[in-house]
């Protein structure tokens, strides 16, 4: 990735979303560690939900000294699918070209955002993947959730037909087109099962998915967000994207 890909008019036209919630422990870091790889070639979107741990306060203080550095502060917890529609329209107002998700805990690799930016121009949507080409790459989780993670990606290939190895994944790069083509109004998704549900919108609208292997790490500090609601939520999403789909009403 270099400036004439990204910018060319010394502008970043690439900008990254960060939810966060309660990630004192790792925004400044991550913050420092994307700055200092693709410094004005890429901005950066934190959107806190009013952690209680000060975490916008981090945030809002590097503004002073970081170029295209942006903070939403939201008033209270409204959850991860929330988030990134904020983001999305607020990246579309802003005329960036690519658009990318990624975790604010250093589970996705901040080197492959560069990766991913560059197979965006040849694909609509680049999914960071876990299991593409049958390989499984992720570090320090317990088998259980392996397992769990795993069994999902397949459930939802099968309900959905998606040829996706990695549905719930959420390191991304989407080109801008992608998400003027799909209606954020209509994406009903608040938990983990917002990456289905986006992935399915845009394959259903005919764009290129491509997926590109990372290395996933489990956090090592700060706490998981997955619950239960996450589960089951994704349970049902899937049979309800298909059954909208059936009908004509996606």
């Amino acid at each position: 990735m270099n400036e004439q890909e990204i910018g060319g008019a010394g502008y970043a036209s690439a900008l990254v979303i960060i939810p966060t919630y309660n990630e004192s422990q790792n925004i400044g870091r991550l913050i420092d560690t994307l700055q200092k790889s693709f410094g004005r070639l890429l901005d950066i979107l934190v959107i806190d939900d009013s952690s209680p741990d000060g975490t916008a306060s981090i945030v809002a203080e590097m503004q002073q000294h970081c170029r295209g550095l942006h903070l939403i502060k939201r008033e209270r917890k409204l959850g991860l699918g929330t988030a990134y529609i904020q983001g999305f329209r607020y990246a579309l107002e802003g005329g960036y070209r690519f658009i990318l998700e990624m975790d604010a805990d250093f589970s996705h690799d901040p080197a492959m955002v560069g990766v991913l930016i560059d197979a965006a121009g040849t694909a609509d949507l680049v999914i960071g993947s876990r299991y593409v080409g049958n390989r499984v790459n992720v570090v320090n989780w317990p088998l259980s959730r392996l397992i769990l993670s795993k069994m999902a990606s397949i459930y939802t290939r099968v309900i959905t037909g998606m040829p996706v190895a990695d549905p719930t994944g959420g390191f991304k790069c989407f080109r801008r087109e992608v998400l003027e083509a799909i209606d954020l109004d209509r994406i009903a998704s608040q938990g983990y099962s917002f990456q289905i549900e986006v992935n399915f919108r845009v394959w259903k609208k005919g764009f290129r998915i491509q997926e590109v292997p990372i290395v996933f790490t489990d956090r090592t500090v700060g706490l998981s967000k997955m619950t239960r609601g996450n589960i089951r939520e994704a349970v049902w999403m899937v049979w309800w994207l298909k059954l909208k789909s059936l009908v004509g009403m996606l």
